[in-house]
């Protein structure tokens, strides 16, 4: 609707039409909301967790309130996300590995993989895609920053 139609809507309508002065005062009163039924927030008397669990809480802000208090994936306490977590796995790597440990396990794997290496075969292609997107994942990550 343009503007000017809105306008002539909203000049013709009145939500009081047709009630009695009595219905008026019951539906301005401050209160007349709070008879109404409402839904339950939470179910079986607390709060469920989050159901995410790929975000970094340093503090435990969010978790602390859930009583889940998550140990750091890595010694050093830098955040992992999923999807490091999923690359550290590609790459054969424990949660606690350096840069150099990553740059060196990706080189050997990719000496591994590469067709130049397997006398052209092209079988191990997949698996060469795989471990060059997880060190793209992983060299940009905090943890390894």
């Amino acid at each position: 609707m343009c503007l000017d139609h809105v306008r002539e809507f909203n000049a013709g309508y009145n939500f009081f039409a047709g009630m009695s002065t009595d219905e008026i005062e019951a539906a301005q009163r401050p209160t007349a909301a709070w008879e109404r039924e409402t839904r339950a927030f939470a179910h079986s008397g607390g709060d469920a967790p989050p159901r995410w669990s790929d975000f970094a809480d340093p503090l435990d802000a969010i978790q602390g309130r859930f009583g889940q208090v998550r140990q750091p994936d890595r010694k050093d306490g830098k955040p992992l996300s999923a999807a490091d977590r999923r690359a550290l796995k590609v790459l054969g790597l424990d949660a606690d590995a350096d840069r150099k440990a990553l740059r060196s396990h990706y080189s050997e794997l990719v000496r591994k993989f590469h067709p130049d290496r397997n006398g052209g075969d092209r079988g191990h292609e997949a698996a060469l895609q795989e471990v060059i997107t997880a060190y793209q994942q992983l060299k940009g990550a905090a943890a390894f920053a």
